[in-house]
């Protein structure tokens, strides 16, 4: 897989990235502008094989927000019945940059699998049925009860990077 799939259109002689929207249909064009693995850098998606723990660590600006809502969109669109624990350093976090921030979960999804975000909850619920509940690090004990198939957390606290 090439590190940037993209890169040919930098050099585009034959202006394709211009032609190429006219030439889809609009449902052509919407599948391919939320197609996350196409426009993702290779080091933006997750490991290929089977894995328990996925660390980004990288520097401001790299998209580490974008790719764990990218990732949590993915097993949630596959995964009907998945429960997707939110961590983040406190809950008003996990709300303005997980959820509704603009690389967050209600940013990255199309608008026909967006999903409906219950606040008074902490739950969000994808049409497919997968949902996800949002807890603060600091209340680590909340996590114990529900069972879980799958956990993303954000930033360690202290960490004011992206």
């Amino acid at each position: 897989m090439s590190a940037d799939r993209l890169d040919f259109l930098r050099h585009d002689d034959d202006r394709l990235a211009h032609e190429l929207p006219e030439m889809l249909e609009q449902n052509e064009r919407d599948a391919v502008l939320w197609n996350w693995p196409m426009w993702a850098r290779a080091s933006q998606l997750p490991p290929p094989s089977d894995w328990r723990v996925w660390l980004i660590m990288a520097g401001r600006g790299f998209g580490k927000t974008r790719a764990g809502a990218e990732w949590v969109r993915m097993v949630a669109e596959r995964d009907h019945g998945a429960r997707i624990a939110l961590v983040a350093s406190s809950l008003h976090e996990a709300r303005s940059v997980m959820v509704e921030g603009e690389s967050g979960l209600m940013a990255v999804s199309p608008p026909h699998l967006r999903p409906r975000y219950e606040p008074s909850l902490r739950r969000i619920v994808w049409p497919g049925g997968a949902q996800a509940l949002l807890y603060s690090a600091a209340e680590a004990e909340a996590l114990r009860g529900p069972q879980h198939s799958h956990a993303r957390r954000a930033k360690p606290e202290g960490d004011h990077g992206e």
